[in-house]
């Protein structure tokens, strides 16, 4: 059977002649209902299920219900699994590395139907591996993107394929990792590639057509504001990838979306000045794309510190005054606090080892340390290029107020070497040489979310690769790099249960109910493992 048949595995599955019904008005409350709707549980982005069956009492009995093995693939090198499943009213649907979707029975994990796109061979994917971080589902249509750069609307129940679009040219560099974002009639994607020189940005489709709705780059061209901040033609091939799902505030009607590192990666003497809009959060129209606001992180990034983090958004008293807020802990080792309405910066503190910054001043700007820059002999900085936190997700709980990181502990030796564009050509200007064994480690934290002050910390003995998801029965869920999958006391951090999945964990945990029983799901490995108490 070729790729381009594997959809008619749905004729095998009476079960999957299933529409399911998530308008964009159920999509407002995701995250309330047991169901997993979106790739961060919610347009907060907390990673927080509201579930209590499996509580700090109870979770002891956890045990494996069913597993599911993804399916082979002929494209070498797409072995690693970065999805998060989506729940919807008992159907499962993830994506499989490096581009392929399965809808699952979330009772009992048998397969529905498999759909996998045709990828050339010499596809490329300068700068992180053959990886989907999973789909965007909006009435009764799934979106997923390729790693060849395209984005494809399936039908929900059947998995055919009702339009597809070229979004950029992968021969250049160009892919697409992350999993959508679906709103009001249009579906959000970005894009990675800064590694190969590219000019990232953030598109939006008509949901319905696949027609472009608007698109905004990271690097503004000339004569445009923050043009000023790139050095001669350096914004041509600037970089500020769009490569992870951005969050929503359907009230102030904003979207936010975090961008990548400028290119060259470690050589900035190629691109002077501040480099906007790169290693930033973006707060943007959905209906147009026009920026509103933005605050950049790591000004004339020279790390590799892309702000491809998930901004989780957060309302509550600060400094005595009410506000509505975004938090983010970033991967040069701050964590921030910004008033999502204006970017104003209102807090900025260390979460995890560093030493290029003496701090923050008062607008949020790095006070930096000398001789912290790249050189052709190496300098030793914290952290390492991999950074504090990375891809994977954070948590937050809005009943406690604690927000939950996985924490990479590693520095690395910095290097600086020429770099000349070519299209289609890694565009790196040195690379970095990582501490590893007892020179790198790793840790859960919990910290205050109006403070950053740390609560407590579960130490790793290796710097993770998954995410956090916290619950309202009084845990977070985590797991280690080695392949243990665990349960905390989310007030204490006291281990409570832990499975052995027997294979590296690069995933973020996730949640859902099924004919009322609470479930949490981890991929191992090449394996999804659903567990519940019986």
């Amino acid at each position: 059977m070729t790729k381009a048949l594997t959809a008619l595995l749905l004729l095998t599955f009476a079960a999957a002649a299933v529409h399911p019904a998530v308008p964009f008005e159920r999509l407002l409350t995701a995250g309330s209902d047991g169901n997993w709707l979106t790739y961060s549980g919610s347009y907060r982005s907390e990673r927080y299920l509201p579930l209590d069956q499996i509580n700090r009492k109870t979770v002891s009995g956890l045990k494996v219900l069913w597993a599911y093995q993804m399916q082979p693939t002929d494209i070498a090198g797409a072995g690693l699994q970065e999805t998060t499943p989506l729940v919807v009213d008992g159907i499962m649907y993830l994506t499989e590395s490096p581009s392929s979707v399965s809808a699952l029975d979330a009772r009992t994990g048998r397969l529905l139907w498999h759909w996998a796109p045709e990828l050339p061979e010499d596809v490329l994917h300068i700068g992180f591996p053959k990886v989907n971080r999973g789909v965007a589902i909006l009435d009764d249509t799934l979106y997923v993107g390729t790693l060849d750069a395209r984005l494809f609307a399936l039908d929900a129940g059947t998995g055919a394929v009702r339009w597809e679009t070229r979004v950029a040219d992968n021969s250049v560099g160009f892919s697409l990792t992350l999993a959508p974002l679906a709103l009001d009639g249009q579906i959000i994607v970005g894009v990675s590639g800064a590694e190969a020189g590219v000019r990232a940005f953030v598109d939006s489709y008509d949901a319905k057509t696949g027609e472009r709705l608007w698109r905004t780059y990271t690097v503004p061209a000339p004569g445009e504001p923050g043009s000023e901040t790139w050095g001669g033609d350096s914004w041509q091939t600037g970089g500020g990838s769009t490569w992870l799902t951005g969050s929503f505030d359907p009230d102030l009607n904003l979207l936010y979306w975090m961008t990548g590192n400028p290119a060259p990666d470690w050589n900035g003497d190629l691109r002077p000045g501040d480099n906007l809009y790169t290693c930033s959060i973006l707060a943007l129209d959905p209906a147009s794309g026009e920026m509103r606001w933005h605050f950049q992180f790591t000004p004339h990034d020279t790390h590799d510190w892309d702000a491809n983090q998930i901004p989780i958004l957060v309302d509550g008293t600060f400094d005595g005054r009410t506000r509505k807020l975004v938090a983010v802990a970033n991967r040069n080792a701050f964590y921030y606090l910004l008033d999502r309405e204006t970017g104003e910066f209102l807090l900025g503190t260390p979460y995890s080892k560093q030493t290029w910054a003496a701090g923050l001043d008062g607008e949020g700007r790095p006070i930096l340390l000398p001789d912290r820059e790249p050189t052709e002999e190496g300098t030793l900085v914290w952290p390492s290029l991999q950074g504090a936190i990375n891809w994977f997700s954070p948590a937050f709980n809005p009943e406690t107020g604690r927000f939950f990181i996985p924490n990479r502990r590693m520095g690395a030796i910095y290097f600086k070497a020429d770099a000349e564009y070519e299209p289609g050509q890694p565009f790196l200007g040195g690379g970095e040489q990582a501490l590893s064994g007892d020179d790198a480690s790793g840790a859960v934290l919990a910290v205050d979310v109006m403070t950053g002050k740390q609560l407590w910390e579960f130490p790793l003995k290796a710097p993770p690769w998954s995410g956090v998801m916290a619950t309202a029965g009084g845990l977070v869920f985590g797991s280690s790099l080695e392949g243990m999958f665990f349960a905390l006391d989310e007030e204490t951090g006291q281990s409570l249960w832990n499975f052995n999945t027997g294979a590296h964990i690069r995933t973020n945990p996730m949640g859902f109910a099924v004919d009322g029983r609470q479930r949490v799901a981890i991929t191992g490995g090449n394996t999804l493992f659903v567990f519940g108490l019986e």
